[in-house]
């Protein structure tokens, strides 16, 4: 079918089941987690981490560079030679969700772990997750939760959490 300037595509429903969940497909941050010996003494455990979830190359490749903070679809897709609707298709058809819908829930749970879990400055956690500025994360947190990165911090964190997890 083919459509003429002015006509919107349908809208599209996916009949399928996805594949995978963002949890299933998500990449910690972190490379070890804190443990307490039977004297108290604190040790740290490193955490195995699986680089290739899905077993699919370019799609592990993508979660790879999106766990770095590196969510540019344009440099990812000429490294393969793609289009960016390419990769949202494969992103829809394996999750169930668009691609831009996808990459934002990837980065916004990655911003709750690392507020969560560490004392990085929010400067320094949106540039780790790709939003690239502490404006830029406010106002994705205004849009999204309807809160400031403080009040969810507080919200999210749990007293004996800071420390619990090493980047």
């Amino acid at each position: 079918m083919t459509y003429f300037y002015g006509q919107r595509r349908p809208e599209r429903k996916y009949r399928g089941t996805p594949q995978w969940t963002l949890d299933q497909l998500f990449i910690t941050p972190f490379s070890a987690r804190r443990r307490y010996d039977e004297e108290g003494i604190i040790h740290y455990d490193p955490i195995e981490r699986n680089m290739y979830p899905t077993g699919i190359h370019v799609m592990d490749h993508f979660l790879q560079r999106l766990a770095a903070g590196n969510d540019r679809m344009n440099e990812f897709c000429n490294i393969y030679g793609l289009r960016t609707e390419d990769m949202d298709g494969l992103v829809y058809i394996l999750t169930g969700m668009s691609g831009p819908e996808f990459r934002k829930a990837y980065r916004l749970r990655m911003v709750d772990e690392l507020l969560r879990y560490t004392d990085m400055s929010f400067d320094e956690i949106a540039k780790r997750t790709g939003f690239g500025t502490h404006g830029n994360l406010c106002v994705v947190f205004r849009h999204s939760w309807g809160q400031s990165p403080t009040v969810r911090r507080k919200r999210l964190r749990n007293p004996r959490d800071v420390g619990r997890y090493i980047v």
